[in-house]
């Protein structure tokens, strides 16, 4: 048989590794563990970030946030915790400005770092705590994603004079209300009562099963907000703009009405902070760039040991079909004819091994999405592409010295080989 034609030299490879199944099955098994890693780790990460990007639609498209430092991916330094606080003006003001829809500048009673807030709600029979408790303005459906199942927002009279109503967290108002309607009825906090006018849907939980923290809520006026915590005077100011094209003009307009407000020189830094939800992007993306490194990491180290493996096993096929690929030699098969074939093979075997692995990884990650609801694990078609065409490379690389060590054995010496 004359081995001329590629066509040839691929049908010679895939009926010898039909003839070693075992073997062949052993080889690639590194490979799969490898590539089935590869697809867990990147399908998680995949459902990670669809909850992120979900929770940040949550906080408005086309937002700005102004506040005396940016809190996102780093500590704050003395000199920003003692910069001058933002105002409610500051944010009225801004209602001004060209491209700005709505501006809405905001108080929160929340603990950071413990996601909960500081007060009891209590109606009848029921109580609530670690209730957080939001001051905004009547912008507020504006400039968030959020949205009311039933009843309304506050109006600017209400407003204006600090009139005792609240909108509650979906989760406050199913506590505190579990068989009746909580429109019209009364909560009362640190023995003031207020009016339920409105309830707001539920939020979405980024990290984690359960409840979200922030559906523990009350929003009120400003005014009505001061009354139980006059104390809190750190304003954190939402600004909507109209097209996602202006930000960049936005966001230089707030910043030069903040150095007139805050009576900047030219040679002085800003002394505030204009960031917007793509902060909190980014500063997830830094993290999940630790995890994707450690991904790569976990995965080589099953793509080199399955790499080894087929090595070896090509190496001890070339011993083994010496005599083999002398009689090939003897009838006309070349170099080339037989570097393809042992190529062929060892990247078939990987190839079969990726495959493998993805459709391992796959099950896994679909067990990983319904038995961890929250994490939304989810495949990805990019990483599955890359993780085949890593497969097939592994194959090529670690297949290439047995090719060449067979394709150049000498006809006459391997037809002596016993």
């Amino acid at each position: 048989m004359k081995l001329t034609h590629s066509r040839e030299a691929v049908k010679l490879a895939l009926d010898t590794l039909r003839k070693n199944k075992l073997r062949s099955g052993l080889t690639i098994l590194g490979i799969m563990i490898g590539i089935a890693t590869v697809i867990l780790i990147s399908s998680a990460i995949n459902g990670l970030n669809s909850n992120i990007n979900n929770f940040v639609a949550t906080l408005g498209t086309n937002n700005l946030w102004v506040f005396q430092f940016e809190p996102f991916g780093h500590r704050p330094t003395t000199e920003e915790l003692n910069r001058k606080r933002m105002t409610e003006e500051d944010g009225i003001a801004m209602r001004a400005l060209p491209h700005v829809e709505a501006v809405d500048p905001e108080l929160t009673s929340q603990n950071f770092q413990t996601g909960l807030g500081s007060v009891a709600l209590k109606h009848g029979t029921h109580k609530i705590s670690n209730t957080i408790i939001y001051g905004v303005t009547t912008d507020i459906t504006k400039v968030a994603d959020l949205h009311l199942t039933e009843g309304r927002v506050f109006t600017e009279t209400e407003a204006e004079r600090g009139a005792n109503v609240t909108i509650l967290g979906h989760d406050a108002a199913e506590d505190l209300f579990p068989d009746e309607d909580p429109i019209g009825k009364d909560v009362e906090c640190r023995g003031d009562v207020y009016t339920v006018i409105g309830v707001m849907d539920k939020r979405p939980q980024p990290f984690g099963s359960g409840r979200n923290t922030a559906d523990n809520a009350a929003y009120m006026s400003l005014k009505a907000f001061h009354k139980i915590h006059p104390e809190v005077l750190d304003y954190w100011i939402v600004v909507k703009y109209d097209d996602t094209k202006n930000k960049d003009l936005v966001t230089e307009e707030v910043r030069e009405l903040m150095r007139v407000r805050r009576k900047l020189h030219a040679d002085q830094d800003d002394n505030f902070a204009i960031f917007s939800p793509d902060s909190l992007t980014r500063l997830w993306n830094q993290l999940t760039g630790t995890l994707f490194i450690f991904m790569i990491a976990v995965s080589s180290i099953g793509l080199m040991v399955g790499g080894v493996g087929v090595m070896n096993i090509m190496l001890v096929s070339v011993t083994e079909r010496t005599r083999e690929i002398g009689v090939r030699k003897a009838i006309g098969a070349t170099r080339r004819d037989i570097l393809l074939q042992f190529t062929i093979e060892a990247v078939t075997l990987c190839m079969v091994g990726g495959l493998l692995g993805i459709l391992l990884g796959s099950m896994l990650t679909l067990i990983l999405h319904f038995a961890v609801s929250f994490l939304h694990a989810a495949l990805s078609p990019v990483w599955v592409a890359i993780a085949f065409f890593v497969s097939c490379l592994i194959g090529l690389v670690f297949g290439i010295y047995p090719a060449w060590k067979a394709s150049t054995l000498d006809p006459i010496e391997a037809l002596r080989y016993e």
